[in-house]
């Protein structure tokens, strides 16, 4: 199933929102002129937290690596990509020789794109990132743009350039909630992305690697003081960041019906704007920042048409989002939970 087509115009000429066909079918048989303003809201609103529960789940990947090496991975938008395709993968080899059933197939290929996807994280921060560490900040995040291309130009290879259908997860039905409607695809991401989030937060906060991985974050000196293994904390963030960025990437194409090794770029982007608005290196404030910016860029896109007059038209979706970083920059550089971190914590991540 292809992008969204362009649907019939809503009262005050809104614009209609994105997704998979389900979701404009919901106001189904009604007339346009019969949905009143406040439904339109709370529609926009289901809109924004399905997105910006998928860039809550990518940008907590960024705030993870960043919070124990301070290094921005320009390549986790392509384990974003990447998750779809290994998902489709593992489910099309499951279906070609027989399979278990429908949900156990979709089950243990969502597992496997998580396991597979994780594991290419840790391979690529001991080959490509570790023997960095030494030259500094800059070497490290170089090498992350080069990882980036590479993901992408590999994918392009073995699949092609063109979209690719992904294969529906749950069929796509409008259900009422919220006083608007959603699809059963939007309480699916927003249900997973809510156990994701919960779940991370109790495993850094309840468990012993969780530990290290919070005294990493503080520092590997005193970590490494205490007994504490800080590359295994570092590969586990590996782990652990780009399996959600799979997770999500998953959400996603499901969300929408393609897949394509493009994806991860600009979404990759706008994640890392999530991260940076709620303070990149705080989990709670990746979470917040996902969300808020996916109010931003739905509520944009959705009213700033009408109230410009058509100046501003739904094409500007993405310069929401990028407008946001540099104010965000500019005002509140720590975020709105994040706090500075100091350059004498990370010159001395450089020895390890």
């Amino acid at each position: 199933m292809g992008p969204a087509r362009a649907a019939p115009a809503l009262p005050l000429r809104f614009p209609q929102c994105r997704p998979r066909a389900a979701g404009r079918r919901a106001f189904a048989g009604i007339a346009p002129e019969a949905i009143p303003v406040f439904d339109y809201f709370l529609q926009q609103l289901i809109f924004a937290l399905a997105i910006g529960a998928i860039y809550g789940l990518i940008a907590l990947g960024y705030t993870m690596v960043y919070g124990v090496m301070r290094l921005i991975n320009f390549a986790h938008g392509e384990f974003f990509m990447l998750g779809p395709y290994v998902y489709a993968f593992v489910f099309s080899g499951l279906v070609g020789i027989g399979g278990l059933m429908p949900v156990l197939d979709s089950a243990v290929a969502i597992v496997a794109s998580f396991v597979i996807v994780g594991l290419l994280g840790v391979a690529i921060e001991r080959f490509a990132y570790r023997p960095l560490r030494a030259y500094g900040r800059l070497a490290p995040m170089l090498s992350a743009l080069g990882m980036s291309i590479v993901l992408q130009s590999a994918v392009r290879v073995t699949v092609g350039p063109q979209p690719e259908h992904f294969p529906a997860i749950v069929a796509s039905e409008p259900i009422a909630a919220l006083g608007g409607m959603m699809t059963t695809v939007q309480v699916g991401i927003l249900v997973a992305a809510i156990v994701l989030m919960v779940g991370l937060t109790l495993f850094v906060n309840g468990t012993r690697l969780g530990i290290w991985i919070r005294a990493a974050s503080e520092s590997w000196t005193t970590s490494s003081l205490l007994g504490i293994r800080v590359n295994r904390a570092v590969s586990l963030v590996f782990f652990i960041g780009p399996g959600l960025g799979a997770m999500a990437g998953i959400m996603y194409a499901s969300y929408y019906g393609i897949m394509q090794p493009t994806m991860g770029s600009v979404i990759g982007l706008k994640a890392f704007t999530a991260a940076i608005l709620g303070g990149i290196g705080s989990i709670p404030g990746a979470m917040l920042g996902g969300f808020l910016l996916g109010a931003i860029e739905t509520f944009g896109t959705a009213f700033l048409p009408i109230l410009s007059g058509g100046l501003i038209g739904t094409e500007y979706r993405d310069v929401f989002a990028f407008a946001v970083l540099i104010l965000v920059l500019l005002f509140k550089p720590a975020g709105l939970l994040g706090e500075t971190v100091s350059e004498e914590t990370t010159v001395a991540k450089k020895d390890y």
